[in-house]
């Protein structure tokens, strides 16, 4: 009979490890194409993975509570085309115990907590321990994202008891201090950060074009049409709106921009897929991606984009919405800064950022001289692909729809 490996799903672009919360078949019982076979965590999100084979479970390589990288296999299913007989009891990887939950009221000390739940009580400054009177809805108690917010919120009406009437237990992960020297380890999010720039600027030769942006005519239509945009839509408009939907037209004319690289081979995408990067405090930057972007006019963008923030900064998005960019957007004139080189999100090709908008006396073609409201951007590209040539005239050709646009017709 065939064996077939389940292996750790890719859960999104950035994410290279998702933790086992709750298996729901033991080894063998028989599973269903599409039915769900296990629970997985991160950081980000928690997901039911279906099975994608069907046949008897014959061994489950890691147990609940587990990280493991992506492309792993973590399990084994067997095809079984007649009628199997019945095994003896397998054991797990590791014990569990039984699947009861905990006294309500009773402490459990070395409690399993998911990515996502330890994040959140991060962001809320709650130590774990708090945690540990909680009766948790999850498998074996676990303390799930519901019930985590549910204390969180009966926290606010009535806070823990004082420090000294608790049991005091060793911080999470190892953390030390030597004169003028505090070691903090690193949270999930940022070790996925560190791991893929360093493999994007290992991989791909970055190279950098930048360019120059009067954007005077847009600060004025901005400026005109603000206050009826933000009465009909409920949100601001803003200049990252334009440079969405400008950044998407390019992209149909220069579909290299638009691709990927796998081997040898060049991945030619006819989806327009824009990640754009969204700063959520506490959890880092995230890059929620506007699906069919092209085909979407400023409004579109700009309702996208909206959704796609308030998701980020309330810990709601999915898999889906943080999945499938094919070129990607960050505006760091947010924070004051004049330009930046942002790296690359593999398996992109490239990537486009701007400054904060500074008024300038230019000279213009007439020799006059002029107070113009100019923004730089730089577009970073993957040097084995994108050749400095149509690295530059894309950077131009945007540069040039921007200065050029009629915004009163893009709604």
């Amino acid at each position: 009979m065939a064996k077939n490996q389940v292996v750790m799903p890719q859960m999104g672009e950035s994410i290279t490890s998702g933790t086992i919360t709750k298996w729901h078949k033991a080894p063998g019982d028989t599973v269903a194409i599409d039915e769900i076979l296990l629970e997985i965590s991160t950081d980000k999100v928690e997901s039911e993975i279906p099975s994608p084979f069907e046949g008897r479970l014959e061994e489950i390589l890691f147990g609940e509570g587990e990280t493991v990288a992506v492309g792993v296999a973590i399990a084994v299913l067997e095809d079984s085309p007649g009628e199997t007989p019945s095994p003896g009891p397998a054991p797990t990887p590791e014990p569990q115990g039984p699947s009861v939950p905990p006294s309500p009221g009773k402490k459990q000390k070395n409690r399993f907590y998911t990515p996502l739940v330890r994040t959140l009580a991060k962001e809320r400054g709650i130590e774990l321990s708090e945690l540990e009177g909680i009766q948790g809805s999850g498998a074996g108690g676990r303390v799930n994202r519901a019930d985590f917010l549910a204390y969180a919120e009966k926290r606010k009406e009535t806070p823990p008891p004082s420090p000294e009437k608790q049991e005091i237990l060793p911080p999470p992960g190892p953390k030390a201090s030597s004169g003028r020297v505090e070691i903090v380890p690193m949270d999930n999010m940022r070790k996925m950060i560190a791991k893929n720039m360093a493999a994007s600027k290992a991989q791909a030769p970055h190279v950098n074009s930048f360019d120059e942006i009067d954007m005077t005519n847009l600060v004025k239509f901005r400026e005109s049409a603000k206050e009826d945009f933000k009465r009909e839509e409920g949100f601001s408009l803003t200049y990252t709106h334009f440079i969405l939907y400008v950044l998407a037209q390019a992209l149909r004319k220069f579909p290299e921009v638009n691709a990927s690289l796998d081997g040898d081979n060049i991945i030619l995408k006819k989806d327009i897929n824009l990640g754009c990067a969204v700063a959520v405090p506490g959890s880092g930057l995230l890059v929620p991606v506007i699906k069919n972007a092209d085909s979407l006019n400023l409004t579109g963008i700009a309702r996208n984009l909206n959704d796609l923030v308030l998701k980020a900064r309330s810990k709601k998005l999915t898999l889906e919405d943080i999945s499938g960019g094919t070129y990607s957007f960050t505006n760091n004139g947010s924070f004051g800064i004049l330009a930046a080189t942002p790296v690359i999100l593999l398996p992109q090709v490239g990537i486009f950022c701007v400054g904060t908008i500074k008024k300038r006396p230019i000279i213009m073609e007439d020799n006059s001289l002029a107070i113009r409201h100019i923004m730089v951007a730089t577009h970073t590209y993957d040097h084995r692909l994108i050749d400095g040539e149509l690295g530059s005239r894309f950077l131009r050709h945007v540069v040039e729809a921007l200065e050029a646009m009629d915004p009163s017709t893009l709604f």
